[in-house]
This record gives C-alpha cells, structure tokens and sequence, in this order.
C-alpha cells in the first residue's frame, strides 16, 4: 500500500507545485451562447452596442486584423440581427472571408447578405465580389471538404454559384455575362445539352443586348455541334445545331462570326448526308426501295451547297436505279 501511494503523492506534488496557466474560459452571455475568452480581460473587443461593435470590427478589418474583425462583425449579426449595423457587418464578414482566402466561404456569406438585405446600397458591388470568386473556381479553384481540406475543382458547384448570381440580380450588369458563365462551366464538366440550355436563357432573356444574344446564341450552336459528335453522330441534334445557327446568321447577318457558321453548317449537313446514305443503304439491301429512295434524296438535299459533292452524286445515280426498280413491267400482250 506504501508503494502505491508514492506515484500518487509526486504527481499531486508536481500539479500544484509547478505553476501553469488555465486554458482560456468559456463564458456564457444572454443572447450569445458559449464564447471564448482568453485570460486576461481578452474580451475587450466586445461592447453593449451593435454600432460600437461594428466599429471594432471596420478598425479590425482596416488593421489588416481579420480574424478579429470576423469575431466582431459575427458577434453584431448574431446579438443584434435586425439592427441597422447588422448589414454592414454581415457584409464585413463576407469581405473577412475573402481577405483569408476562404472564398467558398465568403461566396456564401455574400450570399446570406443579398437575401436578407435585396435592397442595401452596394448591391452591385457584392453580386460583382460573387462574380470574381466563381471566376477562380470556374478557372479550376478547387472547392474545400468542410471548408478546409482541397477536395476538387466542381464545375457542377461552379455553375451553381453562377445561378445564384443571376437569381440574385436578373438584370443587373454582371447577370448576362454569369448567365453565359454557366454555360462555360455546363461545357467544361462535358454537359453539352445543359449548356445549349444555358446559351439559350442567355440569349432570349437579354435579347435586348445584342452583343450578348449573339455571342449566346452562337455558343448555343457550337454547343449543340459538340453534343452532335460525342459518340455515335447524334442526327437530331446536328439538325438543332444548324438551325440554330441559321437563326444566328439570319439576326446578325454582319457579325463576324457568321462565316464560321456557315462552315460549320456545311459540315454538320455533310455529316447528316453520310448518315442518310447509310440508313438508304440499309435499307436497300434489304430490298425496301421506297425507303432507300427517301434516304437518298435527303442526301441530294442536303449537299445542295456542294455541287461537287460525291455522295450526293453516288445518291442520285442509286435514286435512278431505284425508280427503274419501282416502274411496272410492260404488259405483254
């Protein structure tokens, strides 16, 4: 028994002999919940007003401190919500965020600011701060695992935060460029039909900008071409691709681009033209004449642009064959 009491009595003797300092307290307060304070009267940032706060949190953030300004700012949102300051500080929050390099998070504490607040006065200058941060995820940012471990670039989250800029401000300067942004990020991540989908938003809703409607509506055709040659030919979407692209020529005939369409028609009809032999081939082995010659007189058609065009000339010489095929035989009398 001798023995065992020695341990306990030099442990005892080295804690209260050997001075050390207590971690800091958790204090609670009305309204706040828990909070940690250091030792020391470390809780002098803190005041009983929420203007008073928020001017602990400006110098805080002014002085380069922000994770003091971060602590002050959230304290005014959290004691005193509906209080004047509490957009300032919410927006100081956001601004402290981004300041750390924490855009993720800054993206959504802007966020919080222009749904509870649509109508403060900068406005355009927060939807212009989402703008920049989804530009660095859209340029391969990686978004964080519990916002603190690199995880991996999203396009799919990318496009969201665009959405959300949008949603935010319709019509605000920076909504048709994040609108077109979507369709950036759709085409990224290899979603073709979504950013077609994403163009043509662009393009009917700010149909009044025509430098965006066009540039939208001549994305939404290129997206459409991509779509077309993922896998096997996708005929029906070449067929949007072109018309789309047709639209595009035929309300902006002076744009520069409308040259570029033109070959990308021609191309996409040239691919739709061996389709259709393929299919008139098919079909005329297996002695449907009728069918055959309907595939074949849409290759005729569709390489009407092109007089040289070979198929078009192998097609209309079946055509010719077919049609002996389909006549009657004379009656023999």
């Amino acid at each position: 028994m001798k023995c065992r009491s020695v341990p306990l009595c030099l442990i005892l003797l080295c804690v209260f002999a050997v001075p050390f300092t207590s971690p800091a307290p958790l204090i609670y307060r009305p309204g706040e919940g828990w909070v940690y304070e250091p030792v020391g009267g470390g809780g002098r940032w803190q005041r009983a007003r929420a203007q008073e706060q928020l001017e602990v949190a400006q110098k805080a953030f002014d002085q380069k401190d922000y994770s003091l300004a971060l602590k002050a700012a959230r304290r005014v949102v959290r004691v005193w919500p509906l209080s004047d300051p509490a957009p300032q500080a919410q927006y100081l929050i956001g601004r402290a965020y981004e300041a750390k390099g924490k855009d993720e998070k800054a993206f959504k504490e802007y966020q919080k600011l222009l749904e509870k607040q649509p109508k403060i006065a900068n406005f355009s200058e927060v939807l212009e701060r989402q703008y920049a941060i989804a530009g660095k995820f859209l340029a391969g940012k990686w978004f964080k695992l519990w916002g603190f471990i690199p995880f991996f670039p999203s396009m799919e989250k990318t496009a969201d935060m665009y959405d959300k800029i949008v949603k935010n401000g319709p019509y605000s300067e920076v909504a048709p460029q994040a609108q077109m942004k979507i369709g950036e990020a759709r085409e990224k991540k290899k979603d073709y039909a979504l950013a077609a989908k994403a163009y043509e938003t662009a393009a009917d809703r700010y149909h009044d900008r025509p430098q965006i409607a066009a540039a939208a509506l001549f994305k939404q055709g290129l997206a459409f071409q991509k779509q077309a040659q993922t896998g096997e030919y996708d005929q029906h979407t070449a067929g949007q691709a072109i018309a789309t692209f047709t639209d595009f020529m035929t309300l902006y005939p002076n744009d520069p681009r409308v040259r570029e369409a033109q070959t990308i028609i021609t191309s996409l009809k040239g691919e739709q033209a061996r389709g259709n032999f393929k299919i008139a081939r098919f079909y005329e082995k297996r002695k449907k004449w009728r069918a055959a010659e309907t595939y074949y007189n849409e290759v005729v058609n569709l390489s009407l642009q092109d007089p040289n065009s070979v198929i078009a000339a192998t097609a209309k010489e079946r055509i010719d064959e077919l049609k002996k095929r389909n006549q009657p035989s004379p009656t023999v009398k």
